[in-house]
């Protein structure tokens, strides 16, 4: 999804933000209005948060304003050979490659074959490339999830499924730090399409928004679990079945039956023999939280 070769209309990762802010620098704009994207579409207001009217700041730096398209670069002078989209595809390629501990703002700079400080026309920090790498990398919501109107449980499987795909391809994308609620076109289409999916579900706009991070945090979740036992087991050089045995035959020389009852009995029983499919727990945990809304979804139904 990181291969930094499309745009986000076709619901791949390209190595940019969005496709809308290729060749944009920070600061000047077209002779648009300012409240709209390019091709007169309304966008997001620069100055002021979505429905603040008074225009109080606002809470997105310039690069993900640019990733909106409400910042572009000047219509005359010559064409900069440096680029936002550049730079992040240099930062996603690094990642990708050596992790995100491999990407700092002095190694990105070193890839592109210009000066650190270059980069802080465009980028003021390192937070914000991570927030403009994860925009990239995550791309836009793929075509072949089920359109509004249709079954919900079917809808946000298919959601949660399509995640864990991105995560999987992009294990760096787990590492990125937190720094706050969707805020960029790829995320909050994401999340969109999350939200959507509950539609007709009777659940009201709290519950909707509760649901959609409970999945989206098992998802993430079950990501991080997984990468960081496949690299458990990579590291070891021996089957998944073979370390998972190993680690078998160590607890039970370690965990007396008598201390360790229920451990006991799951050793006994060679569950911990067999390394089980990622896939497997992966849907066996998303059904049982789907059967959790399922009873929540029923009972608003029948509260009504």
């Amino acid at each position: 999804m990181a291969d930094g070769g499309s745009d986000r209309g076709d619901g791949r990762a390209g190595t940019g933000t969005g496709g809308r802010a290729a060749d944009r620098e920070p600061g000047g704009r077209s002779g648009s209005s300012p409240d709209r994207e390019p091709g007169g579409r309304p966008g997001p207001r620069a100055g002021g948060p979505a429905g603040d009217p008074a225009g109080g700041g606002s809470f997105l730096p310039p690069a993900v304003e640019a990733a909106w398209g409400v910042r572009e670069r000047p219509s005359k002078g010559p064409r900069p050979s440096l680029t936002l989209d550049r730079i992040v595809g240099a930062a996603v390629s690094l990642a990708s490659t050596e992790g995100l501990d491999a990407v700092s703002m002095g190694r990105v700079a070193k890839e592109l074959g210009v000066s650190t400080m270059s980069l802080y026309r465009y980028v003021s920090a390192k937070s914000e490339l991570y927030v403009l790498m994860q925009e990239a990398a995550t791309g836009a919501p793929p075509d072949h999830l089920p359109p509004p109107g249709a079954d919900w449980r079917e809808a946000l499987a298919a959601w949660a499924w399509a995640m864990r795909e991105v995560y999987h391809r992009n294990l760096w994308l787990l590492r990125v730090p937190v720094a706050g609620p969707p805020a960029t076109p790829n995320m909050v289409a994401w999340w969109e399409k999350a939200l959507v999916a509950l539609e007709g579900t009777g659940l009201d706009e709290g519950a909707v928004l509760s649901v959609t991070l409970l999945v989206a945090g098992y998802v993430k979740n079950e990501a991080v679990l997984t990468a960081d036992l496949a690299a458990v087991v990579a590291a070891s050089d021996d089957p998944p079945e073979q370390v998972m045995a190993r680690y078998a035959r160590t607890l039970r020389r370690l965990a007396a039956p008598e201390e360790y009852p229920a451990v006991t009995r799951i050793l006994d029983s060679g569950a911990l023999d067999v390394a089980d499919e990622p896939e497997d727990e992966f849907r066996f945990g998303l059904d049982r939280i789907l059967d959790g809304v399922a009873v929540l979804v029923a009972g608003r139904g029948a509260a009504s």
